[in-house]
């Protein structure tokens, strides 16, 4: 039968656990305001209702303490992943990733009491002091470390959210069952036994630093690769229009050293019409180069801001014209952003490709943001007929054998993004394809 006092013990173990369990989250979330700390009172509901579910699965099934104890450790997984996420205000995986890193830890050094009261002259507050001390030290440990800094680099990247918190949670699916095998361990061995077990936590750590440094090198190669793709566009814009100022002077002086015949000829109002012609000309053509230039800075994503450069230079070496319209800040694209580079790749690219077969070899590129998602653009002139049964389908191409695997592999990327949605038009020798992210699905 569970007792009152039974009820009690369970509470103050669960609440020492918990309290455990915030040390790690600190550590790994590195937060130092006291916005967290106001939210800390309502953690308690988690070791309550965690009694109450205790009791619950005892009067169902009592002979069954390991599918209670497997119940009652989901259960408060799940309610400490809702407090970290409404404290943190962050995702949930994100905050089931932390929860059970934080889990981890916890569990390794909560075999420690059980260590320590094997020694009967011990008094379990001494153990329970021991135990804190540990605990903080190990955090403090972590640390100067830069776990936290690290585990949450990890969780940055949208595409590999979700296989974190699954990696992180089969971690903490194998400390816990360490936990509950130490029950038929052997006095004497329980000493290696605890150490097989900080081990693996230590091990845990320094997968994590070392997947979290690898992934923070090749972000620091893609963004050198994105600055020298940028500065060679740059310089491509410059020297464009350093062509168009000694351009501009020429024609300037030509007119002018004509000016005094015309004069005489009293063809001045012609000579006035001709000079503003040319300088708007001149306006426009430097105006979009700058203006080209300006456009991708507002790209704030670096993996499609990295497609567009290479995509603008190659089309450029073509002797394609890219206008790249970009009127406000693009910070998220509202699906996994290597999806949705690879749309936007096979876009760029079907493009280019019809654009160069035209007499006006042109690409119009146009992003917009949407709150949390992204509507794309996608123009060229095109010069053939085009047959709307045939175009999705796989290995059509109107270029030879061989092509027609883009479109048919976009429809399928597209095909997992319930909130993502494609058109294609065509009119006036002019073909359009628009994709239109709605935020997170």
């Amino acid at each position: 039968m569970y007792t009152l006092e039974d009820c009690l013990i369970e509470f103050t173990g669960s609440l020492i656990s918990h309290a455990i369990l915030v040390v790690y989250l600190f550590m790994i979330m590195n937060t130092r305001g006291r916005r967290v700390l106001k939210k800390l009172p309502a953690l308690v509901f988690s070791p309550l209702l965690g009694t109450l579910i205790e009791a619950g699965l005892y009067a169902l099934i009592p002979d069954r303490g390991i599918v209670r104890y497997c119940a009652l450790s989901c259960s408060i997984l799940l309610m400490c992943t809702l407090w970290v996420r409404w404290a943190w205000q962050t995702g949930f995986w994100q905050a089931f990733a932390a929860t059970c890193m934080a889990g981890v830890f916890q569990v390794a050094v909560s075999n420690l009491p059980q260590l320590l009261l094997l020694n009967s002259e011990l008094q379990y507050a001494a153990a329970m002091v021991i135990y804190g001390a540990v605990t903080l030290a190990s955090a403090a440990l972590l640390y100067r470390l830069r776990f936290g800094h690290w585990f949450r680099l990890l969780l940055e990247e949208g595409s590999i959210q979700r296989r974190m918190a699954l990696f992180s949670f089969a971690l903490e699916a194998v400390m816990e069952a360490f936990f509950i095998l130490q029950l038929g361990i052997q006095p004497e061995y329980l000493v290696p036994y605890y150490l097989l077990v900080v081990v693996m936590a230590a091990l845990a750590v320094g997968l994590v630093i070392y997947l979290a440094q690898r992934l923070d090198a090749a972000r620091k190669v893609e963004a050198q690769r994105d600055i020298i793709a940028q500065q060679q566009l740059y310089e491509r814009d410059l020297e464009d229009i350093r062509r168009e100022v000694r351009a501009f002077r020429h024609d300037y002086k030509n007119l002018l050293a004509g000016l005094s015949e015309q004069a005489d000829e009293g063809e001045l109002d012609q000579l006035r019409a001709t000079l503003a012609e040319l300088d708007a000309g001149f306006d426009r053509r430097i105006g979009e180069k700058i203006r080209a230039s300006a456009q991708i800075g507002n790209v704030r994503v670096p993996q499609v801001r990295s497609l567009l450069l290479s995509k603008l230079a190659a089309m450029s070496e073509k002797g394609i014209d890219c206008r790249l319209e970009v009127l406000y800040p693009v910070e998220r694209v509202g699906m996994d952003v290597w999806d949705f580079a690879r749309c936007l790749g096979i876009l760029l690219d079907n493009a280019g490709e019809a654009a160069a077969e035209t007499e006006t070899h042109w690409v119009e590129v146009v992003l917009l943001a949407q709150g949390e998602g992204l509507s794309l653009r996608v123009s060229n002139p095109y010069a053939g007929a085009i047959d709307p049964d045939s175009i999705w389908a796989e290995g059509f191409s109107t270029k030879g054998e061989g092509r027609g695997l883009g479109l048919p592999s976009y429809q399928r990327i597209l095909a997992k993004c319930p909130n993502a949605a494609c058109s294609t038009g065509w009119a006036g020798g002019v073909f359009v394809q628009e994709l239109t992210v709605e935020g997170r699905a």
